[in-house]
């Protein structure tokens, strides 16, 4: 399940939904099994689940945190595999599954079981739970096991042993379409290896491409092609500065050339940036005791963008806010969240068609300028509340 904000206090005694309040214009985005007992499933409303389960805990997800993790093991999983397959959205149903092209890696890992103990101890400090990893010959068989393993100690299943491993399972997990399901069990077919000897024309003339898709599963063959990520792309430019500097307009004409740069070569390719971080190397020959070696100023954008000055005010308002505690000797800009920007369609007869990305921006400068805490949006939580002053509450923007 993917953590929440109320993780430190998580509910035992009743079911737990992740997605948002119940009110909310939503959808469920994981539910445990007491939830899923009652009826609630991924990717259904929010208030159909609350009406399925009235008494579950409602959790509002930490979509930035869980995608930060989920990004960090895919950088630390591209060291031993340039193949590698996943999702970074909380919100897809794939979500926290990582696949990874393991063919010929035994040379430089070891077997299977050496390389299934490195990446488990490389990813434990990235991921907030412990990884149930799977090996098997086929894309399928491989989630298979590792949904059926234990966390942190791996399935593995022998090679060419894939239709003996799935044989005994239930015949459901070989398509996420209820109604297939239900006709999989009147049909008596309730195990994997009863699928399995079915022959194929039959399977087909039942169920159409799903039954193809059925009888390879189940015999252990693979139908779907490995297709690599494509990971987001980060350009990263670093200045010395010589002599080192502590005012903050010195270091703006630095910023304005790396920024200046950078976002030049984001926007020739047609790209945009959704955030961004300055690492400040300071000079430790005159600075206090116990003053760090290094300042590091994280901003996410509003939206994704490719403009220079709106990358430099940003951070600019950053440093402003908490300038270097000792003078500067070396400046680093990255630029992560790196993909092809999104066109905007402009209207003919209302000039204000961008309206609702300034205003993001606009908020961004106000929160820096006067303090996060000053800038705040009303959001309902409550609409039945007896008393009007508790249906809603403050929230950062």
């Amino acid at each position: 399940m993917a953590r929440s904000r109320h993780s430190d206090s998580f509910p035992i005694d009743r079911p737990v939904v992740l997605g948002g309040q119940p009110w909310t214009d939503g959808l469920v985005i994981d539910a445990d099994p007491a939830a899923r007992a009652l009826g609630v499933r991924r990717g259904i409303p929010l208030g159909s689940a609350h009406r399925l389960a009235p008494e579950a805990a409602f959790l509002d997800p930490e979509t930035d945190a869980d995608t930060a993790a989920v990004e960090a093991a895919f950088e630390t999983l591209a060291r031993f595999s340039p193949g590698l397959a996943g999702t970074t959205d909380p919100t897809d149903p794939a979500f926290g599954l990582i696949e990874l092209q393991a063919d010929g890696l035994d040379r430089l890992w070891g077997p299977d079981a050496v390389l299934v103990q490195r990446l488990v101890d490389a990813v434990k400090p990235v991921l907030p739970g412990a990884p149930r990893p799977g090996i098997a010959g086929t894309r399928f068989a491989a989630t298979v096991a590792a949904g059926h393993a234990e966390p942190a100690v791996a399935r593995i299943v022998e090679p060419g042993g894939d239709a003996r491993f799935l044989a005994p399972l239930p015949s459901s997990l070989l398509t996420p379409d209820p109604d297939v399901r239900a006709r999989l069990a009147r049909f008596g077919l309730r195990r994997i290896g009863a699928v399995a000897e079915l022959p194929r024309s039959a399977l087909v003339a039942r169920f159409g491409e799903e039954g193809a898709r059925l009888h390879a599963r189940s015999r252990g063959e693979e139908i779907e092609r490995f297709r690599p990520r494509r990971a987001p792309e980060r350009l990263i430019l670093a200045l010395p500065i010589d002599p080192p500097v502590a005012e903050t307009e010195s270091l703006r004409f630095i910023l304005h050339r790396l920024a200046g740069a950078l976002a030049a070569q984001i926007d020739a390719r047609g790209m945009a940036a959704a955030r961004a971080t300055l690492r400040l190397t300071l000079e430790m020959a005159f600075a206090r005791a116990g003053t760090p070696g290094e300042l590091i100023v994280e901003q996410r954008f509003p939206e994704p963008t490719a403009d220079a000055d709106a990358i430099e005010r940003l951070l600019l308002a950053r440093l402003e806010q908490t300038p270097p505690p000792a003078a500067v000797e070396r400046l680093e800009l990255e630029l992560a969240g790196v993909e092809p920007a999104v066109g905007q369609q402009l209207s003919l007869f209302v000039p204000q068609a961008a309206r609702t990305a300034k205003l993001g921006w606009q908020l961004a400068r106000l929160a820096l300028t006067f303090g996060e805490d000053r800038v705040r949006k009303a959001v309902v939580t409550d609409p039945e509340a007896p008393l009007a002053e508790r249906r809603w509450t403050w929230r950062a923007p």
